[in-house]
């Protein structure tokens, strides 16, 4: 092993607080005692230790394959169907869409790995020790979104199985704010399950992730199946035309409804340290990521298309919602199969995407108050405050304003820890200051102005120009702000490019001064 040197500022012995670099590059700090006192850490937010980050290749293979293998990813791609594309169209756009998310994912995934620490801990190198609040809030706000999201659908999926089982009574029970009153209990009894999982923290999920990924997989190629039996084969599905063309009509949908495909997981290419600081190596970090994102979303896209384009041809329309379509098979066995496969599904994905990630956020803006189980508490109580049943209700909104809007903001995140990491920093990070205040991360008062001024920036010039059609958004049809509405389009790579050079702009006068720092 090989000690890292540290600032000319603190003593070269290996003493408490010496983080130590391994022969593979990985980097640990061993003893907490020099930061255990900080109002700034926490035993949830500490550096993983060598021996405790055992996730393998598989693990991450398995993460990815249970979190793509979710409704919301089915919703994509059949909402892209019901908004005129055909499969082709549609399959190019999610497929383009996950190579490019792929990118700023494994970027941001190296110092998960590197060093042990969780996303709000990493953005502390370049927001300051507080300003990491600002992009860490950021995200755990969306994750509450989409926690309510997925445990809206997830109860949805429980109160068609009760339906099918229990009879009349229950599908039909008074209504209580446009909702039956049961399908509320079965959204509480889904939100229930989801927080003792979390409580029971991070082994438990990586144990719930492995089996549940290849059971989702078996269900959905079997309904797959059903339907090109149903349908009389691939022809009639395959030959479904586009209502798009490939022209401009196309085009004018092809560029928003890419950047929503970057978006879906443009907030876990932010958060992706808070698994890959338990990955036993680079390699099998990255290559379980290459193996399960992209191809296991472009998978499952095929089934939703295909799926989706089968009930055109066989109930003669495009049933994009898959609760509404198994509510549709006569057996009540198979409509429990399927809906619990969406109930398994759903936890899957919300568990370690939503729920994990607000968790550590929450933990990070008070340590001494807020711990992981706390953070993740205050997830599930937000993600109801947030309505979600609103915002599934449109694919309009659901893709166009959710993914869209939210997807710029996080951009320019993405840019800043980008920029800051791989040219400011070199990669190369100081544990223990990351934990101190007064430390180097410490900047002006714990905020590092140049990041926030990035984010800014580039958030504006990505949203700045947010627009819906009329009568399909909250937005006016010309623009929030009517010059930068041609942004809005390409919103995720605006923020990102904008948030980057914003950043390196701002930081080059310091960055000889950083260089010294190392």
């Amino acid at each position: 092993m090989a000690v890292e040197p540290l600032p000319p500022t603190e003593t070269t012995a290996l003493e408490p607080g010496t983080q130590i670099t391994h022969p593979d590059g990985r980097v640990e700090l061993r003893d907490f005692s020099t930061i255990a006192d900080s109002p700034y850490f926490n035993q949830e937010l500490a550096p993983v230790p060598i021996e405790k980050r055992t996730w393998t290749t598989y693990n991450f293979a398995a993460l990815w394959i249970g979190m793509a293998h979710n409704i919301p990813t089915y919703l994509l791609a059949a909402g892209l169907i019901q908004l005129g594309m055909n499969w082709v169209q549609a399959f190019l756009t999610i497929t383009l869409g996950n190579l490019l998310v792929l990118i700023p994912m494994l970027l941001n995934s190296h110092a998960g790995t590197k060093y042990g620490i969780p996303f709000p801990v990493f953005a502390r190198a370049f927001y300051g020790v507080r300003g990491a609040n600002l992009p860490a809030l950021l995200r755990a706000f969306i994750a509450c979104g989409w926690f309510g999201i997925q445990t809206w659908i997830g109860g949805e999926a429980i109160y068609a199985i009760a339906g099918k089982l229990l009879g009349s009574w229950w599908v039909d029970a008074a209504t209580v704010m446009d909702y039956p009153w049961t399908l509320w209990a079965s959204f509480f009894l889904f939100w229930a399950i989801e927080m003792a999982i979390i409580w029971r923290g991070m082994d438990t999920l990586r144990r719930f992730e492995n089996w549940a990924a290849p059971f989702v997989i078996v269900v959905a190629v079997a309904l797959l199946i059903w339907v090109l039996v149903e349908a009389g084969g691939l022809g009639p599905i395959l030959s479904q035309p586009s209502k798009l063309g490939w022209g401009a009509d196309f085009w004018k949908l092809f560029a928003p409804s890419l950047m929503g495909m970057i978006a879906f997981w443009a907030t876990l290419s932010l958060n992706i340290p808070d698994f890959t600081r338990f990955g036993g190596s680079q390699r099998q970090q990255a290559y379980g990521q290459i193996l399960g994102l992209p191809t296991t979303m472009s998978f499952f896209a095929i089934l939703s298309i295909m799926i989706t384009s089968g009930t055109a041809v066989i109930y003669g329309e495009a049933i994009w919602d898959p609760i509404q379509l198994a509510a549709k098979f006569e057996n009540p066995l198979v409509v429990a199969l399927g809906l619990f496969t969406v109930v398994v599904a759903t936890l899957s994905v919300n568990v370690a995407a939503n729920t994990v990630s607000p968790a550590y956020d929450f933990s990070n803006a008070a340590p001494r108050l807020v711990s992981f189980r706390t953070g993740g508490l205050i997830t599930g109580v937000l993600g109801i405050l947030i309505q979600p049943w609103r915002l599934v209700q449109d694919p309009n909104i659901y893709i166009f304003v959710w993914l869209g809007f939210y997807g710029g903001l996080l951009g320019a995140v993405a840019g800043v820890l980008i920029a800051g990491y791989w040219i400011r920093y070199r990669t190369k990070l100081q544990l223990p200051a990351l934990y101190r205040p007064e430390g180097r991360y410490w900047f002006s008062g714990g905020w590092n102005w140049p990041a926030i001024v990035a984010t800014v920036v580039g958030a504006v010039l990505a949203v700045g120009g947010a627009y819906s059609a009329p009568g399909k958004g909250p937005f006016p049809s010309d623009g929030l702000i009517p010059f930068l509405k041609p942004l809005y389009d390409y919103s995720w790579v605006v923020g990102l490019i904008g948030g980057f050079l914003v950043y390196l702009a701002l930081s080059m006068p310091r960055t000889a001064h950083a260089k010294g720092e190392k």
